[in-house]
């Protein structure tokens, strides 16, 4: 986790990261959820990241509309907890339906999925 974090931090700050791991072994399964602090840094990440090859492992980046937290998420502290709650990023006004521009091909998603 926080060889990902340090990675990752380059784009912005990390604020939740669910590194998804089997459940008898404790091992990683090879993929996560990361979420920033602000929806620009998760744009460049996924823009920058998406297909570089980290340790000879090529990796995918992208986003993820709607995130649902572990079943086993009983155990979670509570910074945690209100982040699944509310969920992360920031929130982003409704476009109003006059203004156009390039940038409305642009997914606007909180939070995003990697292969690690």
């Amino acid at each position: 986790e926080g060889d990902v974090i340090c990675v990752f931090s380059q784009y912005g700050e990390v604020v939740n990261i669910n590194l998804v791991r089997d459940k008898r072994t404790g091992k990683s399964k090879g993929f996560c959820f990361l979420c920033y602090e602000d929806q620009r840094s998760t744009i460049l990440a996924v823009d920058n990241f998406n297909g570089i090859k980290i340790k000879g492992r090529t990796i995918r980046v992208d986003h993820v509309a709607n995130y649902r937290p572990p079943k086993d998420s009983d155990d979670l502290d509570e910074v945690t907890k209100a982040l699944h709650a509310k969920g992360c990023g920031v929130k982003t006004p409704p476009r109003s339906s006059e203004s156009s521009s390039e940038d409305d091909d642009v997914p606007v998603k909180k939070q995003k999925g990697k292969a690690c």
